[in-house]
């Protein structure tokens, strides 16, 4: 790696880096935890209106994928689910599709996101997604 940065760099550029730290590539289960762990603040700001979430294994993994890039790792995450599930999702609120004391379901259907409610707390499918 140091021979490349050599090749494209002058030496009086490499000289001001301190540190070079090389990442390997995120694994789908490392992407699935972050997606996880990036639902949680989503859970926190739903229970405040008495409304679940839970979401299917699919969707989960959809958005893993869909919020991967090999390039910038895992930052384009909290991008894919703002854009995948919660904009529709708060859509579905203002509508009044999905309310206090129901559970907003989202299962993967073809390439997209579906929200559907059920009614009581959620069952516990995929809270920690």
């Amino acid at each position: 790696m140091l021979r490349a940065l050599r090749s494209h760099f002058r030496p009086e550029f490499l000289n001001r880096i301190d540190e070079t730290v090389l990442f390997r590539p995120l694994t789908t289960a490392e992407l699935t935890s972050i997606v996880g762990l990036l639902l949680q603040g989503l859970r926190g700001r739903l229970a405040e209106q008495q409304v679940g979430l839970e979401l299917s294994d699919e969707a989960v993994a959809w958005l893993a994928e869909v919020g991967h890039d090999p390039v910038y790792g895992a930052r384009p995450l909290a991008r894919a689910i703002k854009r995948h599930l919660e904009t529709p999702l708060g859509r579905a609120l203002i509508r009044g599709d999905v309310g206090p004391g129901q559970v907003a379901v989202v299962s993967l259907d073809g390439d997209q996101l579906t929200i559907e409610a059920r009614d009581g707390q959620s069952a516990g499918r995929n809270q920690a997604a």
